[in-house]
């Protein structure tokens, strides 16, 4: 939806910027620790951190007869996300399966919208890297544990009925702001419709953390996180007490699937703020308000991103 045609906070995050802008909503990130991926050249894994850059896609992944698969989503959730994982999931019975994710985040109302739908559909979420070991036939897919879900991300990784989260992924959060005027947040103005945004959004966050069992202090942590600061990684002990972590088993939402960390140096993430306009709910009017976006780092260069 372009600007003009309704607003709706999202949630952003910049790979310059570090943090989130004004009052903010937290997102964090979950890695799965992944079956042994072998990365043989810088090649792959920036192509992996390009991947990143762009709106969210889903793929399914394969590895019968060991294991039952998952379903990889990685990108930036865009006003387009939910519908593209409606397409996704029409033909396909995905019923309890698990989502993993690698994501800087995006737009906070249609995070939200996909959240509600993870949980309807009963879906595990962790986050990594999915690969394919090279091994000749019979080689398995693969996790590859050190990824990054940042910003709303985390709001998809809550959205899981159990959630697990390795000891090599980043989680991490900050606050939500306009995004728009992400680039320079305290010299940039702002108007009394813009507050009201931003404490829309807040809410609706709120309210959507709590159905589904997430804490008060995850947004307590993220609106602690000015845009102008980097972002916060949450340890183990704020993994637990925020409650995105509901297992420390790995077989709870991957079975039958090994998991390691492989070394990824090169994936260094931080994300690029901005605001698009998108009602959080298919009926909402066409007045709806600004949402913030976050937007995936990814590596060596910023990610682009188009005012919506």
């Amino acid at each position: 939806m372009g600007l003009g045609e309704g607003t709706s906070l999202t949630l952003l995050k910049s790979l310059n910027l570090r943090g989130w802008l004004l009052v903010g909503t937290a997102v964090c990130g979950v890695v799965l620790a992944g079956a042994v991926a072998t990365f043989g050249s810088s090649a792959r894994a920036g192509a992996a951190l390009e991947e990143r850059k762009l709106p969210m896609k889903f793929s399914w992944v394969a590895c019968e007869p060991n294991c039952r698969g998952w379903v990889s989503a990685v990108g930036i959730i865009t006003a387009d996300t939910p519908k593209n994982f409606e397409e996704f999931a029409r033909s396909r019975q995905l019923g309890g399966a698990t989502v993993v994710l690698d994501s800087s985040g995006g737009s906070v109302n249609d995070a939200i919208t996909l959240g509600r739908r993870f949980r309807n559909l009963g879906l595990l979420t962790t986050v990594g890297m999915s690969v394919q070991n090279r091994g000749g036939q019979g080689a398995r897919p693969a996790v590859a544990s050190e990824a990054y879900c940042e910003s709303m991300c985390v709001f998809l990784l809550l959205a899981g009925k159990k959630r697990y989260v390795p000891e090599a992924a980043h989680v991490r959060v900050h606050q939500i702001w306009m995004g728009d005027r992400a680039d320079d947040a305290k010299a940039a103005s702002y108007s009394a419709q813009d507050l009201m945004i931003v404490e829309r959004d807040i809410g609706r966050l709120a309210k959507y953390t709590f159905d589904m069992g997430g804490a008060g202090d995850l947004l307590s942590l993220a609106l602690n996180v000015p845009p102008w600061e980097d972002l916060h990684e949450l340890d183990a002990a704020e993994l637990k007490l925020t409650n995105l972590v509901t297992t420390d088993l790995v077989a709870d939402v991957l079975p039958d699937v090994n998991v390691s960390a492989p070394a990824m140096a090169e994936l260094a993430p931080k994300a690029q703020d901005r605001v698009s306009e998108q009602p959080e709910h298919p009926q909402a009017s066409s007045s709806a308000t600004k949402t913030a976006e976050a937007l995936v780092p990814t590596g060596t260069a910023p990610a682009t991103t188009s005012q919506k």
